[in-house]
Protein backbone atom coordinates (compact mmCIF):
# COMPACT_ATOMS: atom_id res chain seq x y z
CA UNK A 1 0.00 0.00 0.00
CA UNK A 2 2.77 2.44 0.95
CA UNK A 3 4.61 1.70 -2.29
CA UNK A 4 1.40 2.27 -4.27
CA UNK A 5 1.04 5.70 -2.67
CA UNK A 6 4.62 6.62 -3.55
CA UNK A 7 4.12 5.43 -7.12
CA UNK A 8 1.56 8.14 -7.87
CA UNK A 9 4.24 10.82 -7.44
CA UNK A 10 6.48 9.06 -9.98
CA UNK A 11 3.70 8.68 -12.52
CA UNK A 12 4.10 10.73 -15.68
CA UNK A 13 0.83 11.66 -17.32
CA UNK A 14 0.19 12.09 -21.02
CA UNK A 15 -2.07 15.11 -21.26
CA UNK A 16 -4.79 15.43 -23.85
CA UNK A 17 -4.64 19.18 -24.25
CA UNK A 18 -4.29 20.26 -27.90
CA UNK A 19 -1.03 21.74 -29.19
CA UNK A 20 -2.51 25.22 -29.71
CA UNK A 21 -4.91 27.49 -27.87
CA UNK A 22 -6.56 30.78 -28.78
CA UNK A 23 -8.33 33.20 -26.45
CA UNK A 24 -10.40 35.94 -28.07
CA UNK A 25 -11.87 39.08 -26.55
CA UNK A 26 -14.80 40.28 -28.65
CA UNK A 27 -16.41 43.72 -28.45
CA UNK A 28 -19.09 44.19 -31.12
CA UNK A 29 -17.15 43.88 -34.38
CA UNK A 30 -13.71 44.14 -32.76
CA UNK A 31 -11.85 40.91 -31.98
CA UNK A 32 -8.51 40.67 -30.17
CA UNK A 33 -6.99 37.21 -30.03
CA UNK A 34 -4.08 35.83 -28.04
CA UNK A 35 -2.37 32.81 -29.62
CA UNK A 36 -0.64 30.14 -27.53
CA UNK A 37 1.42 27.02 -28.21
CA UNK A 38 1.88 24.08 -25.85
CA UNK A 39 5.34 23.70 -24.32
CA UNK A 40 7.27 20.45 -24.04
CA UNK A 41 10.83 19.35 -23.32
CA UNK A 42 13.02 16.63 -24.80
CA UNK A 43 14.06 14.35 -21.93
CA UNK A 44 15.80 11.05 -22.71
CA UNK A 45 14.88 11.60 -26.36
CA UNK A 46 11.18 11.78 -25.52
CA UNK A 47 8.95 14.85 -25.82
CA UNK A 48 7.29 15.50 -22.47
CA UNK A 49 4.93 18.21 -21.30
CA UNK A 50 4.07 19.02 -17.69
CA UNK A 51 4.48 16.05 -15.38
CA UNK A 52 1.02 16.63 -13.92
CA UNK A 53 -1.02 19.45 -12.41
CA UNK A 54 -1.26 20.54 -8.79
CA UNK A 55 -1.76 16.91 -7.76
CA UNK A 56 -1.00 13.54 -9.36
CA UNK A 57 -3.98 12.59 -11.48
CA UNK A 58 -4.66 16.13 -12.69
CA UNK A 59 -3.77 16.55 -16.34
CA UNK A 60 -2.05 19.85 -17.09
CA UNK A 61 -0.35 21.64 -19.94
CA UNK A 62 1.80 24.73 -20.23
CA UNK A 63 1.07 27.16 -23.07
CA UNK A 64 3.29 30.08 -24.05
CA UNK A 65 2.07 33.27 -25.70
CA UNK A 66 3.40 33.30 -29.26
CA UNK A 67 1.29 35.96 -30.97
CA UNK A 68 -1.44 38.53 -30.48
CA UNK A 69 -1.86 41.65 -28.43
CA UNK A 70 -4.56 42.86 -26.09
CA UNK A 71 -5.41 46.52 -25.47
CA UNK A 72 -8.23 47.36 -23.06
CA UNK A 73 -8.66 51.06 -22.43
CA UNK A 74 -5.18 52.44 -21.83
CA UNK A 75 -3.75 49.11 -20.65
CA UNK A 76 -1.78 46.89 -22.99
CA UNK A 77 -0.72 43.31 -22.42
CA UNK A 78 2.87 42.13 -22.47
CA UNK A 79 4.13 41.47 -25.99
CA UNK A 80 4.49 37.87 -27.25
CA UNK A 81 7.91 36.26 -27.23
CA UNK A 82 9.17 37.78 -23.97
CA UNK A 83 9.50 34.43 -22.27
CA UNK A 84 10.38 33.59 -18.70
CA UNK A 85 8.85 30.61 -16.90
CA UNK A 86 6.84 29.61 -19.97
CA UNK A 87 10.01 28.81 -21.94
CA UNK A 88 12.50 27.28 -19.52
CA UNK A 89 15.64 25.38 -20.46
CA UNK A 90 16.08 22.20 -18.43
CA UNK A 91 19.80 21.67 -17.86
CA UNK A 92 19.37 18.85 -15.37
CA UNK A 93 16.23 17.02 -14.42
CA UNK A 94 15.74 13.64 -12.85
CA UNK A 95 12.07 14.55 -13.23
CA UNK A 96 10.53 17.03 -15.62
CA UNK A 97 8.56 19.81 -13.98
CA UNK A 98 4.99 19.72 -12.80
CA UNK A 99 2.58 22.61 -12.50
CA UNK A 100 3.66 23.57 -8.97
CA UNK A 101 7.33 23.68 -9.96
CA UNK A 102 6.58 26.18 -12.71
CA UNK A 103 4.22 28.35 -10.66
CA UNK A 104 6.80 28.46 -7.86
CA UNK A 105 9.47 29.48 -10.37
CA UNK A 106 7.15 32.07 -11.90
CA UNK A 107 6.29 33.66 -8.55
CA UNK A 108 9.95 33.79 -7.57
CA UNK A 109 10.61 35.77 -10.76
CA UNK A 110 7.58 37.93 -10.00
CA UNK A 111 9.41 39.06 -6.86
CA UNK A 112 12.96 38.93 -8.20
CA UNK A 113 12.28 41.42 -11.01
CA UNK A 114 12.21 44.34 -8.55
CA UNK A 115 15.78 43.80 -7.30
CA UNK A 116 18.23 44.03 -10.22
CA UNK A 117 20.99 46.02 -8.53
CA UNK A 118 22.29 43.45 -6.02
CA UNK A 119 22.58 39.66 -5.81
CA UNK A 120 19.17 38.49 -4.63
CA UNK A 121 17.75 35.09 -3.77
CA UNK A 122 14.07 34.16 -3.54
CA UNK A 123 13.09 30.75 -2.15
CA UNK A 124 9.47 29.85 -2.86
CA UNK A 125 7.41 26.99 -1.43
CA UNK A 126 3.76 26.38 -2.32
CA UNK A 127 3.74 29.60 -4.34
CA UNK A 128 4.76 31.76 -1.36
CA UNK A 129 8.26 32.98 -0.51
CA UNK A 130 9.72 31.46 2.64
CA UNK A 131 12.98 33.40 2.45
CA UNK A 132 14.12 36.42 0.45
CA UNK A 133 17.45 38.17 0.85
CA UNK A 134 19.76 40.64 -0.87
CA UNK A 135 23.49 40.91 -0.24
CA UNK A 136 26.83 41.81 -1.81
CA UNK A 137 27.48 38.22 -2.89
CA UNK A 138 25.15 35.54 -4.20
CA UNK A 139 26.39 32.98 -1.68
CA UNK A 140 25.66 35.29 1.25
CA UNK A 141 22.23 36.16 -0.14
CA UNK A 142 21.45 32.45 -0.46
CA UNK A 143 22.63 31.65 3.05
CA UNK A 144 20.50 34.45 4.49
CA UNK A 145 17.41 33.52 2.46
CA UNK A 146 17.78 29.86 3.39
CA UNK A 147 18.36 30.47 7.10
CA UNK A 148 15.41 32.87 7.23
CA UNK A 149 13.27 29.73 7.17
CA UNK A 150 15.46 26.69 6.68
CA UNK A 151 12.60 24.29 7.44
CA UNK A 152 10.15 25.68 4.87
CA UNK A 153 12.93 26.01 2.28
CA UNK A 154 13.26 22.20 2.27
CA UNK A 155 12.07 21.07 -1.15
CA UNK A 156 11.57 24.61 -2.39
CA UNK A 157 12.33 26.51 -5.57
CA UNK A 158 15.46 28.66 -5.40
CA UNK A 159 15.64 31.54 -7.87
CA UNK A 160 18.62 33.88 -8.22
CA UNK A 161 19.37 36.92 -10.36
CA UNK A 162 23.07 36.24 -10.95
CA UNK A 163 25.01 33.40 -12.55
CA UNK A 164 25.43 30.64 -9.96
CA UNK A 165 29.03 30.38 -8.78
CA UNK A 166 30.61 27.26 -7.29
CA UNK A 167 30.44 28.50 -3.68
CA UNK A 168 26.70 29.14 -3.98
CA UNK A 169 26.14 25.78 -5.67
CA UNK A 170 28.01 23.97 -2.87
CA UNK A 171 25.83 25.76 -0.32
CA UNK A 172 22.63 24.87 -2.18
CA UNK A 173 23.31 21.13 -2.32
CA UNK A 174 23.69 20.98 1.46
CA UNK A 175 19.88 21.17 1.57
CA UNK A 176 17.17 19.45 -0.43
CA UNK A 177 15.72 21.63 -3.17
CA UNK A 178 13.32 20.76 -6.00
CA UNK A 179 14.31 23.52 -8.41
CA UNK A 180 17.12 25.99 -9.00
CA UNK A 181 16.42 28.84 -11.43
CA UNK A 182 19.19 31.14 -12.67
CA UNK A 183 20.24 33.14 -15.72
CA UNK A 184 23.49 31.18 -16.06
CA UNK A 185 25.87 28.80 -14.31
CA UNK A 186 29.61 29.26 -13.97
CA UNK A 187 32.14 26.59 -14.90
CA UNK A 188 32.02 23.54 -12.64
CA UNK A 189 28.61 24.33 -11.15
CA UNK A 190 26.69 21.68 -13.11
CA UNK A 191 29.17 19.11 -11.82
CA UNK A 192 28.26 20.17 -8.30
CA UNK A 193 24.54 20.01 -9.00
CA UNK A 194 24.87 16.58 -10.63
CA UNK A 195 25.34 15.16 -7.11
CA UNK A 196 21.61 15.78 -6.65
CA UNK A 197 20.06 13.60 -9.35
CA UNK A 198 16.48 14.78 -8.93
CA UNK A 199 17.29 18.48 -8.78
CA UNK A 200 15.67 20.39 -11.60
CA UNK A 201 18.22 22.94 -12.80
CA UNK A 202 16.54 25.55 -14.96
CA UNK A 203 18.14 28.27 -17.05
CA UNK A 204 16.13 31.35 -18.01
CA UNK A 205 18.27 33.80 -19.91
CA UNK A 206 15.72 36.60 -19.63
CA UNK A 207 16.38 36.83 -15.89
CA UNK A 208 19.23 39.12 -16.85
CA UNK A 209 16.67 41.58 -18.20
CA UNK A 210 14.01 41.00 -15.56
CA UNK A 211 13.74 44.71 -14.88
CA UNK A 212 12.15 45.09 -18.31
CA UNK A 213 9.17 43.18 -16.90
CA UNK A 214 8.55 45.76 -14.15
CA UNK A 215 5.22 47.46 -14.85
CA UNK A 216 4.29 44.94 -17.57
CA UNK A 217 0.82 43.40 -17.36
CA UNK A 218 -0.66 40.14 -18.51
CA UNK A 219 -4.23 38.87 -18.30
CA UNK A 220 -4.91 36.49 -15.42
CA UNK A 221 -7.70 33.94 -15.58
CA UNK A 222 -9.50 32.25 -12.69
CA UNK A 223 -11.90 29.45 -13.51
CA UNK A 224 -14.97 29.06 -11.32
CA UNK A 225 -16.60 25.82 -10.23
CA UNK A 226 -19.27 26.10 -12.93
CA UNK A 227 -16.77 26.77 -15.74
CA UNK A 228 -17.13 30.52 -15.57
CA UNK A 229 -14.00 32.65 -15.83
CA UNK A 230 -12.83 35.80 -14.09
CA UNK A 231 -10.32 37.79 -16.14
CA UNK A 232 -8.19 40.54 -14.60
CA UNK A 233 -5.03 42.45 -15.36
CA UNK A 234 -2.05 41.33 -13.32
CA UNK A 235 -1.05 43.44 -10.32
CA UNK A 236 1.63 46.12 -10.60
CA UNK A 237 3.00 47.71 -7.39
CA UNK A 238 2.94 51.47 -7.93
CA UNK A 239 5.11 52.30 -4.91
CA UNK A 240 8.59 51.26 -5.98
CA UNK A 241 10.74 54.15 -4.77
CA UNK A 242 10.98 56.28 -1.66
CA UNK A 243 9.29 59.16 -3.49
CA UNK A 244 6.20 56.99 -3.99
CA UNK A 245 5.63 56.61 -0.24
CA UNK A 246 3.68 59.04 1.93
CA UNK A 247 4.32 59.68 5.60
CA UNK A 248 1.24 58.46 7.47
CA UNK A 249 -1.39 61.07 8.32
CA UNK A 250 -5.17 61.27 8.45
CA UNK A 251 -8.16 63.19 9.74
CA UNK A 252 -10.53 61.80 12.36
CA UNK A 253 -13.46 63.67 13.87
CA UNK A 254 -11.95 67.02 12.95
CA UNK A 255 -8.53 66.22 14.38
CA UNK A 256 -5.36 65.82 12.30
CA UNK A 257 -3.08 62.89 13.05
CA UNK A 258 0.45 62.61 11.64
CA UNK A 259 3.40 60.35 12.24
CA UNK A 260 6.07 62.26 14.17
CA UNK A 261 9.27 60.65 12.89
CA UNK A 262 10.63 60.40 9.36
CA UNK A 263 12.05 56.97 8.47
CA UNK A 264 15.81 56.52 8.29
CA UNK A 265 17.48 55.44 5.05
CA UNK A 266 17.72 51.87 6.37
CA UNK A 267 14.04 51.85 7.31
CA UNK A 268 13.04 53.12 3.88
CA UNK A 269 15.15 50.41 2.25
CA UNK A 270 13.63 47.64 4.37
CA UNK A 271 10.07 48.90 3.92
CA UNK A 272 10.40 49.12 0.14
CA UNK A 273 12.10 45.73 0.00
CA UNK A 274 9.29 44.22 2.07
CA UNK A 275 6.53 45.93 0.09
CA UNK A 276 7.85 44.54 -3.20
CA UNK A 277 8.25 41.07 -1.71
CA UNK A 278 4.60 41.42 -0.62
CA UNK A 279 3.52 41.47 -4.27
CA UNK A 280 4.28 37.74 -4.40
CA UNK A 281 2.61 36.69 -1.15
CA UNK A 282 -0.87 35.25 -0.73
CA UNK A 283 -3.14 37.60 1.19
CA UNK A 284 -4.09 38.28 3.91
CA UNK A 285 -0.42 38.70 4.83
CA UNK A 286 2.02 40.47 7.14
CA UNK A 287 5.78 40.12 6.96
CA UNK A 288 8.76 41.44 8.90
CA UNK A 289 12.02 42.51 7.24
CA UNK A 290 15.38 43.52 8.64
CA UNK A 291 18.56 44.42 6.75
CA UNK A 292 17.04 43.35 3.40
CA UNK A 293 16.20 39.87 4.68
CA UNK A 294 12.78 38.46 5.53
CA UNK A 295 12.51 37.66 9.24
CA UNK A 296 8.96 36.31 9.47
CA UNK A 297 6.37 35.74 6.75
CA UNK A 298 2.68 35.25 7.53
CA UNK A 299 0.43 34.29 4.63
CA UNK A 300 -3.15 33.48 3.74
CA UNK A 301 -4.73 34.20 7.12
CA UNK A 302 -8.28 35.46 7.56
CA UNK A 303 -7.66 38.31 10.03
CA UNK A 304 -4.88 40.85 10.04
CA UNK A 305 -3.96 40.74 13.72
CA UNK A 306 -3.86 36.95 13.45
CA UNK A 307 -1.44 36.97 10.54
CA UNK A 308 0.74 39.55 12.30
CA UNK A 309 0.95 37.14 15.24
CA UNK A 310 1.68 34.18 12.96
CA UNK A 311 4.55 36.06 11.30
CA UNK A 312 5.86 37.05 14.74
CA UNK A 313 5.67 33.50 16.06
CA UNK A 314 7.41 32.17 12.96
CA UNK A 315 10.20 34.71 13.44
CA UNK A 316 10.83 33.31 16.93
CA UNK A 317 10.67 29.67 15.83
CA UNK A 318 12.82 30.13 12.75
CA UNK A 319 15.49 32.05 14.66
CA UNK A 320 15.61 29.32 17.32
CA UNK A 321 16.01 26.71 14.60
CA UNK A 322 18.73 28.75 12.93
CA UNK A 323 20.73 29.15 16.14
CA UNK A 324 20.33 25.46 16.96
CA UNK A 325 21.44 24.44 13.47
CA UNK A 326 24.47 26.73 13.63
CA UNK A 327 25.36 25.49 17.11
CA UNK A 328 24.63 21.77 16.83
CA UNK A 329 24.03 21.00 13.16
CA UNK A 330 20.49 19.81 13.85
CA UNK A 331 16.96 21.20 13.87
CA UNK A 332 15.71 22.75 17.09
CA UNK A 333 12.93 20.16 17.35
CA UNK A 334 15.50 17.32 17.33
CA UNK A 335 17.64 18.81 20.09
CA UNK A 336 17.39 16.69 23.25
CA UNK A 337 19.69 18.76 25.47
CA UNK A 338 17.37 20.85 27.67
CA UNK A 339 20.18 23.14 28.80
CA UNK A 340 21.13 23.98 25.22
CA UNK A 341 17.48 24.52 24.36
CA UNK A 342 17.11 26.91 27.29
CA UNK A 343 20.22 28.78 26.15
CA UNK A 344 18.80 29.15 22.64
CA UNK A 345 15.39 30.16 23.97
CA UNK A 346 16.90 32.84 26.17
CA UNK A 347 18.94 34.25 23.28
CA UNK A 348 15.92 34.32 20.95
CA UNK A 349 13.75 35.94 23.62
CA UNK A 350 16.39 38.62 24.29
CA UNK A 351 16.50 39.40 20.57
CA UNK A 352 12.70 39.15 20.27
CA UNK A 353 12.96 36.76 17.38
CA UNK A 354 15.19 39.14 15.44
CA UNK A 355 12.35 41.67 15.21
CA UNK A 356 14.02 44.53 17.08
CA UNK A 357 14.53 47.30 14.53
CA UNK A 358 12.64 45.41 11.81
CA UNK A 359 10.08 46.79 9.37
CA UNK A 360 6.49 45.55 9.50
CA UNK A 361 4.81 45.15 6.12
CA UNK A 362 1.10 44.60 5.48
CA UNK A 363 -0.55 44.03 2.11
CA UNK A 364 -3.57 46.14 3.16
CA UNK A 365 -4.45 48.67 5.82
CA UNK A 366 -4.68 47.79 9.50
CA UNK A 367 -8.37 48.08 10.46
CA UNK A 368 -7.43 48.67 14.11
CA UNK A 369 -4.22 49.34 16.04
CA UNK A 370 -4.13 45.80 17.45
CA UNK A 371 -2.33 44.54 14.35
CA UNK A 372 0.38 47.20 14.49
CA UNK A 373 0.71 46.67 18.25
CA UNK A 374 1.78 43.07 17.65
CA UNK A 375 4.91 44.29 15.89
CA UNK A 376 5.54 47.32 18.10
CA UNK A 377 5.64 45.10 21.20
CA UNK A 378 8.48 43.16 19.57
CA UNK A 379 10.52 46.27 18.83
CA UNK A 380 9.78 46.93 15.17
CA UNK A 381 10.54 50.55 14.29
CA UNK A 382 8.81 51.08 10.94
CA UNK A 383 5.52 50.12 9.31
CA UNK A 384 4.42 50.17 5.68
CA UNK A 385 0.86 49.50 4.51
CA UNK A 386 -1.75 50.77 2.09
CA UNK A 387 -3.47 53.22 4.42
CA UNK A 388 -7.08 54.26 4.05
CA UNK A 389 -8.69 52.71 7.11
CA UNK A 390 -11.25 54.72 9.09
CA UNK A 391 -9.04 53.92 12.08
CA UNK A 392 -5.65 54.88 10.61
CA UNK A 393 -5.38 57.38 13.44
CA UNK A 394 -5.13 54.48 15.92
CA UNK A 395 -2.12 52.99 14.14
CA UNK A 396 -0.48 56.43 13.88
CA UNK A 397 -0.95 56.98 17.62
CA UNK A 398 0.42 53.50 18.37
CA UNK A 399 3.61 54.27 16.42
CA UNK A 400 4.03 57.74 17.92
CA UNK A 401 3.74 56.33 21.44
CA UNK A 402 6.95 54.34 20.97
CA UNK A 403 8.79 56.51 18.44
CA UNK A 404 8.19 54.22 15.45
CA UNK A 405 7.52 55.53 11.96
CA UNK A 406 4.89 54.64 9.35
CA UNK A 407 4.32 55.21 5.64
CA UNK A 408 1.47 54.61 3.21
CA UNK A 409 1.73 53.09 -0.25
CA UNK A 410 -1.77 54.24 -1.25
CA UNK A 411 -2.36 50.87 -2.90
CA UNK A 412 -3.54 47.49 -1.66
CA UNK A 413 -1.52 44.40 -2.63
CA UNK A 414 -3.94 41.48 -2.32
CA UNK A 415 -3.03 38.23 -4.05
CA UNK A 416 -5.63 35.45 -4.11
Amino acid sequence: MAEDLKKMYRTIMDDHFPPKMEISFVDQDKRQTLFYEKVSWTIDNIQKGLRYGENPGQEAALFKLVNGNLVLGETESIQPGQYLASDIELLQSGKHPGKTNLTDADNSLNILRYFPDKPTVVIVKHNNPCGVARSDTLEDAYQKANMADRIAAFGGCIAVNRAVDRATAEAIIQQYAEVVVAPDFEEGVMGVFSKKKNLRVISIGNIERLQAFVGQRCVEFKSLIDGGIIAQWSFVPEARTRADLKLAECEYKGKHFRIQREPTDEEYNDMLFGWLVESGITSNSVIYVKDQVTVGIGTGEQDRVGVAEIARDKAYRKLADRYCFEMSGMPYNDLQDDDKKAEIDDKVAAEKGGLIGAAMVSDAFFPFRDGVDVGLKEGITSVIHAGGSENDYQSIEACNEVGATMVYTGQRSFKH
